[in-house]
């Protein structure tokens, strides 16, 4: 069923047409003016308009022209008892996509709107397939990324294991969907699982389910991600945040590959690929006591490891491009462009939210802009710089590369949360963390958040 706006001054003309497309099982709205037209469709969603040419006061003709300065993309279909060729090309060149003679013939009615929505479903179809594709495509052009998407290219064809670094909004999902996408199992499921965002004690249920009444509040059976992601690929997001009787768990599944139902009485064999992901540093966990090496060594097999944005400063351009484009069409907006200067400014922010944070920037930079986003907008938006792009050579250059990444990230958290007066989820939201996340990472870096924000001395981590 459509919703079908008709605009004619002809009464006699208005209800027949109306009649015709209700018989049909279409809604029509009807209206003899255009002004009246206007404000109906401000109002109101239609699939399709119907319109006069001839009409006293303001024509068929001039109502397209104000629905193409309003920016109304509903498809209209003109219709005249004096028609001419002239008056058809005029229409058509003012984004008319039919344009029908009187009298009106019923079945060219109906079978006009039916190839209008047909071609609408076929829109949306286009438009929900572009997101989708456009959601979890790769956007590069830096030697750094062509590095890392050849090594993509190597291992997705295998079995082996795949461990994924890089910080926080570097694409670490993306990285793995596209393993996944290019592996013999792409025809399978791709399941993935935060193991930070999920408490301790939900963990193993999530993994491998519970039967009926495993504990409290087990009304049914729950069929846990490893079993989801069967003959397909499982993706274990911070790996280095698992709670240490759960990684003992998996280290059980890797080797067996097989799963117990938490409350089950017997194993359920499972084949799947498990591609892992963390932010931390695994082997400096190892020494710490708070990661096994068993399990470190069962997915430690292919480590890739991605580059911050600030180092592959070559993709910006392209990635503002990309997330403007779907932006705009996510929204259905027109799409804007930047000014060279908006897009140097853009180069010159650290980006400790890496391309999560140059996302999020470019959606706010074209809410605020016009039909160009310029520098002035940028740089109005953009955090101040913060400590984190200007330590000093001399804070990170001492101890082992594990020791030197601490203290470069510790030396960064206390800047922002100096920043923004040690408000955390302030803090949390400039640095592109969960809340709860920036708490584990203070933690394990030795920061005391009480002693810090007193102004006592900060303790050595």
């Amino acid at each position: 069923m459509a919703h079908l706006l008709i605009v004619d001054d002809d009464a006699n003309t208005l209800a027949s047409l109306a009649r015709a497309f209700r018989l049909a099982g279409h809604e029509a709205t009807v209206c003899d003016n255009a002004a009246r037209a206007i404000d109906l469709v401000k109002s109101q969603p239609f699939d399709l308009i119907f319109s006069d040419v001839v009409m006293p006061g303001k024509d068929g003709l001039a109502l397209l022209e104000d629905f193409r300065t309003l920016g109304i993309t509903t498809p209209v279909v003109m219709i005249s008892g004096q028609a001419s060729i002239d008056m058809a090309v005029r229409a058509t060149r003012l984004g008319a996509i039919d344009f029908l003679e009187k009298p009106l013939s019923t079945d060219k009615l109906l079978l006009t709107v039916e190839n209008v929505l047909k071609i609408k479903r076929l829109e949306d179809e286009n438009r929900h397939l572009r997101q989708r594709v456009g959601k979890h495509e790769i956007i590069w052009k830096s030697e750094a990324m062509q590095r890392v998407m050849a090594q993509v290219e190597r291992v997705a064809a295998s079995e082996t294991r795949v461990c994924i670094f890089g910080e926080t909004g570097t694409g670490k999902e993306l990285i793995a969907r596209t393993v996944h996408a290019r592996s013999p199992r792409a025809g399978g499921p791709f399941v993935t699982l935060n193991c930070a965002a999920v408490p301790a004690e939900l963990i193993e249920s999530e993994l491998f389910g519970h039967e009926k009444g495993a504990f409290t509040g087990a009304a049914t059976r729950h069929t846990g991600k490893f079993e989801q992601a069967q003959h397909g690929t499982l993706f274990l997001d911070e790996i280095g945040d698992m709670p240490p009787v759960m990684q003992t768990k998996l280290l059980r599944v890797l080797e067996e590959n097989e799963i117990e139902r938490v409350g089950g009485d017997r194993p359920v064999t499972v084949n799947v690929r498990v591609v892992v992901a963390t932010h931390r540093n695994l082997d400096d966990l190892v020494k710490r006591g708070t990661f096994r090496q068993d399990l470190y060594h069962r997915i430690f097999v292919f480590p890739i490891l991605l580059p911050p944005l600030r180092e592959r400063l070559d993709d910006i351009p392209v990635l503002v491009q990309h997330f403007a484009r779907q932006i705009a069409d996510q929204n259905g907006w027109k799409e804007q462009a930047f000014t060279p200067e908006a897009r140097a400014a853009l180069a010159r922010y650290s980006w400790p939210g890496n391309v999560r944070e140059l996302r999020n920037i470019v959606e706010r930079l074209l809410l605020l802009s016009g039909e160009r986003v310029e520098a002035a907008t940028v740089e109005a938006i953009l955090p101040q710089q913060t400590a984190a792009s200007t330590v000093a050579p001399g804070a990170t250059t001492n101890g082992t590369l594990a020791e030197r990444v601490d203290a470069f990230e510790r030396e960064v958290l206390l800047a922002e949360l100096r920043r923004h007066s040690y408000r955390m989820t302030d803090t949390a939201k400039t640095l592109g963390l969960e809340r709860s996340h920036l708490y584990k990472k203070c933690q394990a870096l030795g920061i005391d958040l009480q002693a810090v924000k007193k102004g006592e001395a900060e303790p050595a981590p």
